[in-house]
């Protein structure tokens, strides 16, 4: 019954989120019922991570709570604002006018999703792909990496810099190939639902999803300290990029329990925060 529940949580879990989303939208709110559900989700998926986790030393605490509370408090309210604030100037209309667009506005709600969903996914592969490869973006996106352990809180651990450089890719594609803004609102919603289910340290088994969506055991590879390992899976929520550009991986064994950064990070949210800003270059994955 476990190994079922395994392979179940996942689609499970991000289908009932995905579910709450579609109602705030039929009523209008679709921002109160994003914050609602996304803070559900990670309210059960903390329960979960003490009933049957993944790697039981990532249980252990590690003194990194204030600076990953801290992180996601910056980091989600950066892309929050981000993108209502484009949504608010009309960011589509701008980039696309009206007519000036081949976006297909009279498929089916979902079709329209999933298209926007790809767009934006090339942006975000290409993101996360050069925060790895150019050292000036590594010096943010190593906050993320310097996580000891994977779970729940560290969802949002990202220097608020890499979360608006790596949101403005994604939505940047988006918007250029004409997605409306009740899709970028649907793609955004997504992307964080699928991420805190991708850092939660609960056995979840992906199976077949795995080669198409980003899931926990594929992205616990992507922070592996080995280069081979953690310069891959960069697919924030499909695996389409990797499969495409040969970057996927998804070795039959257990990921690694041992997962960081070479370099060593200051402990407080404030020396986190000003990491990057410093003269002394971290030391990128790729160049191990």
């Amino acid at each position: 019954m476990r190994t079922v529940i395994s392979y179940v949580i996942w689609p499970l879990l991000l289908g009932i989120a995905i579910s709450a989303l579609s109602v705030g939208f039929v009523f209008g709110h679709p921002v109160i019922a994003f914050n609602l559900s996304y803070l559900t989700l990670a309210g059960v998926l903390l329960i979960l991570e003490r009933v049957m986790p993944h790697e039981e030393r990532w249980l252990s605490y590690d003194g990194q709570l204030v600076a990953d509370l801290g992180h996601t408090l910056l980091s989600k309210t950066a892309v929050q604002v981000l993108v209502v604030s484009l949504a608010m100037i009309g960011a589509t209309e701008m980039v696309s006018p009206t007519g000036a667009t081949w976006w297909p506005g009279e498929w089916p709600l979902w079709a329209q999703i999933l298209i926007g969903l790809v767009a934006a996914e090339f942006g975000f592969y290409w993101a996360h792909r050069l925060a790895h490869e150019w050292p000036l973006l590594w010096r943010f996106h190593a906050i993320h990496h310097s996580a000891k352990r994977l779970w729940v809180v560290n969802t949002g651990r990202f220097h608020f810099v890499d979360t608006i450089v790596s949101t403005s890719f994604g939505l940047a594609v988006a918007f250029l190939v004409g997605a409306p803004e009740s899709v970028i609102m649907w793609v955004s919603a997504i992307t964080a639902y699928i991420g805190v289910l991708t850092h939660c340290n609960i056995a979840m088994r992906g199976g077949i999803l795995s080669y198409v969506f980003n899931t926990p055991e594929l992205h616990r590879w992507h922070h592996s300290m080995v280069p081979e390992e953690g310069n891959r899976n960069y697919g924030e929520n499909l695996m389409l990029f990797d499969q495409i550009f040969g970057t996927y991986i998804n070795p039959d064994r257990r990921p690694p329990a041992e997962i960081g950064i070479h370099d060593s990070m200051p402990a407080s949210l404030l020396g986190q925060v000003t990491y990057p800003f410093r003269s002394r270059r971290p030391t990128a994955p790729a160049a191990e």
